[in-house]
């Protein structure tokens, strides 16, 4: 018996509702609908072609989201709820990697903040990776796009919270000043509550500015759809196969599949990776799954004897750069107090005394521009067994950052700081001076990230990378890559704004194809 047909219409449906298998046609397929996809499906939604995102995800409207607490958004929008980890290998730390399982995917969960790709990066891809088109001249029409429809702007001297403005007073004590941070917001209060669902939407994350357009040309988005294999005829995609998150408490259940002429996966560097290789895709070059960098980030603390109260005003309003030599970027960032409070040392008494101390404290963050030493390989079940083994040159920099983040906060008037390293506790300016920093081993260091990149990476041969400079797959022509997996190296700073600036760079290519 042939499975039911659906049509393509407008707006959002639930694959957990859909009872029996599926079956869909359209000119285009885009499996995953964040800050890749969801570019991807206005732009060719804008030029006439009927468009079908498929999203492993949950729908969850603004309003809704913007209600829930830290606790509930995580469980609702966050792959495995936050418990997402990068192994690490060798004397490397185990790399929390936050990313999002929903309509609009990780873009619904970052800060919010955009840079450019930095013109030092744009020069190595040119000279290293082969891709000689990428200057800043060709790419500036695609970035004046994406950030007109995001409303990428500066974030205002009054969103700074006291937090990040005693980070700038002591860094410019030292002679570093902080530089205004711009994101794609528009009406922020400063609730600081970026990472798990902007209370008032300010935040112009792709579910609110991207799809909405593509929905509204008559795109259609498909949630609980997991999609498992890129079909192909002839030497050519036409389609992706996968299953119905309609089963018992949401499992695997019924099979769709859909038929297209086109495919476009944008499902992020850890997902990507896995069906290009269910699918044989670039097998000729060995890079699939390989060159996973992920801006390893590490927070740094200090308590002050006076009234703090960091969680008042932006998220993200100012960084350094000044340590970029270095492989170092310096972020602003405070979290809600009670996933904050969390995070302090201790046990018992002395962790509930730590955490009253939240009023004091302020709070930066720290990453490192990283060369890209990890592996997305095929797990036991749905996820990938993802590892990640830091080079020298990065380990190096890591004291580097927690001493001059201390010293910073030093410098600000804080009475003691509290590093990422596990165990150790509140930390003084003369403690500091004792601490052997550089010989603290990966496994005990609190990492974190949000910047998964490269695992499909782009280049100028099918030997050397999986997809061409436009992101088609050397191997499956029909098939195309928009999301950060296509990214060619670790960028140094923030990563949404490249990809969506090299998915509409992608779209307008397909859209003229």
């Amino acid at each position: 018996m042939n499975a039911p047909s659906a049509r393509l219409g407008t707006g959002f449906h639930d694959g957990a509702t859909h009872q029996g298998p599926l079956t869909l046609e359209a000119d285009v397929v885009v499996v995953g609908s964040g800050a890749g996809g969801a570019v991807v499906a206005a732009i060719l939604a804008e030029a006439g072609q009927r468009v079908l995102v498929l999203e492993e995800g949950r729908h969850v409207p603004q309003a809704e989201y913007g209600k829930l607490t830290p606790s509930q958004q995580m469980r609702a929008m966050w792959r495995d709820a936050g418990l997402t980890f990068a192994i690490g290998v060798g004397d490397s730390p185990v790399i929390n990697v936050m990313m999002g399982k929903c309509v609009g995917g990780s873009s619904a969960l970052t800060g919010g903040v955009c840079f450019r790709t930095p013109a030092n990066v744009l020069e190595a891809w040119r000279r290293d990776r082969g891709l000689p088109m990428f200057t800043e001249a060709h790419l500036e029409p695609f970035f004046e796009e994406v950030e007109q429809v995001v409303n990428v702007e500066e974030v205002p001297a009054s969103l700074r919270s006291r937090s990040t403005l005693l980070f700038h007073e002591g860094a410019t004590k030292l002679g570093h000043p902080l530089k205004p941070m711009r994101r794609n917001t528009k009406g922020c209060e400063g609730n600081s509550k970026c990472n798990f669902g902007c209370p008032v939407g300010a935040k112009r994350s792709v579910d609110l500015s991207w799809l909405p357009r593509a929905t509204a040309l008559g795109a259609q988005v498909w949630t609980h759809c997991l999609a498992e294999r890129v079909t192909h005829a002839d030497g050519r995609a036409n389609g992706v196969v996968g299953r119905l998150l309609n089963g018992d408490h949401g499992s695997p259940g019924t099979s769709f599949t859909v038929h297209a002429k086109r495919v476009v996966l944008a499902a992020g560097a850890y997902h990507t990776p896995l069906l290009a290789q269910a699918s044989g895709i670039g097998r000729a070059s060995g890079q699939v799954g390989r060159n996973l960098t992920l801006h390893p980030g590490f927070r740094v603390m200090g308590r002050f004897d006076e009234a703090v109260e960091g969680w008042r005003g932006a998220l993200q309003s100012m960084y350094a750069d000044d340590w970029e030599a270095d492989g170092i970027t310096m972020t602003s960032l405070f979290l809600p107090p009670g996933v904050l409070a969390a995070t302090m040392p201790g046990i018992g008494p002395k962790h509930v005394a730590r955490a009253r101390q939240m009023s004091q404290l302020g709070a930066f963050g720290g990453m490192v521009h990283d060369e890209g030493g990890g592996v997305v390989r095929r797990g036991p079940g749905r996820e990938p067994f993802v590892t990640y083994r830091m080079h020298e040159k990065d380990k190096a920099a890591v004291p580097k950052l927690m001493r001059l983040m201390a010293d910073i906060w030093f410098s600000a008037g804080a009475k003691e700081v509290f590093l990422p390293v596990l165990g150790l506790g509140g930390v003084t300016p003369d403690r500091l001076r004792t601490l052997d920093l550089e010989h603290v081993k990966g496994r005990d260091l609190e990492c974190g990230s949000q910047h998964p990149l490269g695992t499909c990476r782009m280049g100028p041969s099918k030997e050397t990378s999986v997809v061409d400079p436009y992101g088609e797959c050397w191997d499956l022509p029909g098939c195309t890559i928009a999301d950060g997996s296509v990214v060619p190296t670790s960028l140094g700073v923030n990563p949404q704004l490249t990809i969506m600036t090299m998915a509409l760079r992608i779209a307008r290519h397909l859209a003229e194809a």
